[in-house]
């Protein structure tokens, strides 16, 4: 398992240097740079623009830009952002809002406190949810739940949010629309579950089609033979071969709810990363834009890796593949 592991692990530097340089890449190719605006709503004088330029190693070539970055970043430092001056990319990411507030006070701790929710709703629901739905093969119950698994994949998940919006919280006043007060946990509701549905119901219609798959095979089938019940082998034999596609997309499912989803926290002024992550693009700050995303790319790329080491645990002959 060890050297299973390490073989893996070695598979991540390859993925972080390629992304580095096709995000890097990719930010500077566009015409312009991070104080043409400044976000000022005014153009800076040519002078200011230069002496910004020359202290932030903008005007260096793009290549040894590069190797600066990748410098500061190889020793934990995101770099400074060009938005918020005085700042640095890793203090406005991880650091608490308020002086000795908790982690989860930070942008990314929001973020990943509202996609952990997202995450066991959606797990503890779907999963479920396409068991049943399987198990009871062309019933209402089979029937209903495929309708909800369909609805939530299809439908746009900022009309599912404004849908929530409208009913539960203008008409019904069950749950707050936009608020402040993160404390009570009636402020959580709607975005989380909003965020949740779309996972959700790919995991329900992915587990129903991945457990029909496996209710159909031959140890099944012998399994029944040898009376055991009928409750031990959905549980115990076809549950657990069946969750092996399932893994496969709760890693990066996991990672991509925890760094944060533009949209949900747009809708609901969510004060966690995605909103950063998007002011950081309009305001073409480089290294927001950079350390957004090679932060998202680890945790995809170690989420993978859990993926890897589960189909091991659920499947032993993967560790010699």
């Amino acid at each position: 398992m060890l050297s299973f592991v390490i073989r893996r692990f070695a598979l991540l530097v390859p993925v972080i240097f390629v992304i580095s340089l096709l995000t890097f890449g990719s930010g500077h190719l566009a015409p312009g740079g991070p104080f043409d605006q400044a976000g000022l709503g005014r153009e800076l004088p040519a002078p200011v623009i230069a002496n910004l330029n020359r202290t932030f190693h903008l005007d260096a070539p793009v290549w040894k830009q590069y190797l600066i970055y990748m410098g500061n970043f190889l020793q934990g430092d995101l770099g400074p952002s060009y938005q918020f001056q005085g700042e640095s990319v890793s203090k406005l990411i991880f650091s608490p809002v308020e002086p000795h507030a908790p982690f989860w006070d930070s942008r990314f701790g929001k973020s990943a406190e509202l996609g952990l929710i997202a995450f066991a709703i959606a797990c503890i629901v779907g999963i479920p949810l396409g068991v049943v739905s399987a198990v009871r093969q062309n019933t209402w119950v089979d029937y209903l739940a495929l309708v909800f698994a369909t609805a939530g994949i299809t439908v746009p998940s900022f009309i599912i949010a404004i849908f929530f919006m409208v009913i539960f919280g203008v008409d019904l006043h069950w749950f707050p629309v936009v608020t402040v007060d993160y404390g009570d946990w009636h402020a959580w509701v709607l975005p989380s579950v909003t965020l949740s549905l779309g996972l959700l119901a790919f995991l329900a219609r992915l587990t129903r089609a991945s457990m029909l798959e496996s209710l159909r095979q031959d140890y099944i089938r012998t399994a029944r033979a040898k009376g055991l019940h009928w409750r031990a082998v959905v549980l115990k034999h076809a549950l657990r071969n069946s969750l092996i596609p399932v893994t496969t997309v709760l890693g990066p499912a996991l990672a991509g709810l925890v760094t944060g989803s533009f949209i949900i926290e747009f809708v609901f002024s969510f004060p966690g990363m995605g909103q950063f992550f998007v002011q950081g693009v309009t305001a073409r700050d480089y290294s927001m834009v950079m350390g957004v995303t090679l932060f998202y790319a680890i945790l995809i790329s170690c989420a993978n890796l859990l993926v890897d080491v589960a189909y091991a645990v659920l499947d032993p002959r993967i560790k010699v593949s």
